[in-house]
């Protein structure tokens, strides 16, 4: 068929997961083609089930590919370095110096206590079929994930894996938001919770064949999953906190702007793992995906650099480090729809609308998201899936819409629908959990433990001793 590939893989490209209309061990067995996209949810299943009936020999390959294989375990390499320790660097240069072990600490303690939630339950509740809300429970404990088990063309322990460094840092980036002042006590079992009732329903309705899904949402690699969902979360946080002590009238200027930049770039390079491994595939997908978080990521960064030297007189290494990580964000849905000189809009539009957003807006407001999640995350997330609606059209270079859409209006309109319904959700779960948290534990350490520092106060360790 001549429009075949133009179809499937404009529809397949869309999600980063296998087909979830079944069980993940009941996928098709047979089929010459190989499935390259590897990436069919439950609402792709819906939009080309025609196409599959008229080519029955199209299916999941059920072999595992040794170059397929190899590339997802690099990429799950890449995306736990953007945590450990790229994050926690990026983060721990910009708090004061008191407080710098403390973003080690949360960041660490982070991925652990994901990683053991993620195989009691969280990838089942993730990726296990269910219903249009939340996965069930047939993998958890992992059961079934065993040496035979396969996804797509690659062991499905390496699929579970890839995912859980989302799911890792997913929360870890939360941290940012109510750094130098929450317990750490609170934090453990503030992202336990937030991990099963925000990250897990999120992530099974994007990309485990839920309710936006069957939309037609395109988010390739976690704008709605991981960032607009993080960022609102940290807003809750901040909000139900309150600013830091002697915010905004004392300064508090980043301790090691050394470190900001090094974790900037790891995250950067890290980056490529998490967009071009969300495909499940060493192909072409893989290869545009790399090119267009590269364009982006230089086109936020510049973008934001110029605005801050136009507005302040002075291009600083903290803004250009900042439009970097608001250029891979928006990127980050887009990644496997649309082209490089679009990626360069994208990402160009989110250095100058996160510069305004940190910088104008927040100061306007007066909330105290100590590092910006908001400003950047979910700013830069949302405007990545809006723009993933326009660019992922074939006249502008991308590969075609999500399920049933026809048209840039109808994708938009999904995308929309994706962004609000994670601003919504998150923000009033996260925000509950906090208060819960605040009238039983409590959350926020006392004035005398935040002037000392978390470094000394929770840990009883100095970051510099000089």
């Amino acid at each position: 068929m001549a429009s075949e590939n133009t179809v499937i893989d404009a529809t397949a490209r869309a999600s980063r997961v296998p087909d979830f209309t079944m069980s993940i061990s009941e996928r098709p067995l047979e089929g010459s083609r190989k499935w390259t996209a590897k990436g069919l949810s439950a609402w792709q299943g819906l939009g080309v089930m025609g196409v599959l009936l008229a080519a029955p020999a199209m299916a999941f390959a059920d072999e595992i590919d040794s170059g397929d294989t190899a590339w997802m375990i690099t990429a799950t390499a890449l995306v736990l370095f953007m945590t450990i320790p790229g994050l926690s660097l990026f983060y721990a240069g910009m708090v004061r110096s008191k407080n710098v072990l403390s973003m080690f600490m949360q960041c660490f303690a982070i991925a652990g206590l994901v990683t053991i939630l993620w195989a009691l339950y969280g990838y089942s509740l993730a990726f296990d079929e269910g219903n249009a809300l939340i996965g069930g429970f047939g993998r958890s404990f992992l059961r079934g994930v065993g040496v035979d088990a396969v996804v797509g063309t690659i062991p499905e322990s390496v699929f579970m894996m890839y995912q859980l460094t989302f799911a890792i840092i997913t929360p870890a980036l939360i941290v940012g938001a109510f750094a130098e002042r929450m317990k750490f006590s609170a934090l453990l079992v503030f992202m336990a919770l937030w991990m099963t009732l925000c990250y897990a329903p999120v992530c099974y309705w994007v990309w485990g064949g839920g309710w936006l899904s069957r939309l037609g949402i395109i988010d390739f690699a976690g704008g709605t999953v991981v960032h607009i969902n993080a960022g609102v979360a940290g807003l809750a946080a901040a909000l139900v906190l309150g600013p830091r002590k002697g915010y905004p009238g004392t300064p508090m200027p980043p301790n090691n702007l050394g470190f900001t930049i090094v974790g900037a770039a790891m995250l950067w390079v890290g980056w490529f793992g998490f967009n071009a491994g969300s495909g499940l595939a060493a192909d072409g997908t893989a290869g545009m995906a790399v090119a267009v978080t590269q364009f982006a990521a230089a086109a936020g960064a510049l973008s934001w650099m110029f605005w801050e030297w136009v507005r302040y007189g002075n291009p600083t290494v903290l803004g250009i480090a900042s439009g970097a990580i608001a250029g891979l964000v928006a990127i980050t849905p887009a990644a496997g729809s649309v082209g490089p000189m679009s990626a360069i809009i994208i990402g160009a539009v989110a250095g100058f609308i996160c510069f305004f957003v940190s910088t104008v807006l927040k100061g306007a407001l007066g909330y105290d998201d100590s590092l910006d999640v908001f400003g950047i995350h979910t700013v830069s997330g949302a405007v990545g899936a809006l723009l993933t609606g326009v660019f992922c059209a074939v006249q502008f270079g991308g590969i075609g819409f999500g399920g049933g859409n026809s048209s840039i209006g109808e994708q938009v309109s999904a995308q929309a629908v994706g962004v609000l319904a994670t601003v919504a959700y998150t923000f009033i779960v996260s925000s509950s959990i906090l208060i819960l948290l605040d009238a039983t534990m409590g959350l926020r350490v006392s004035a005398k433990q935040e002037d000392q520092g978390l470094d000394l106060a929770l840990h009883n360790e100095r970051g510099y001793i000089i």
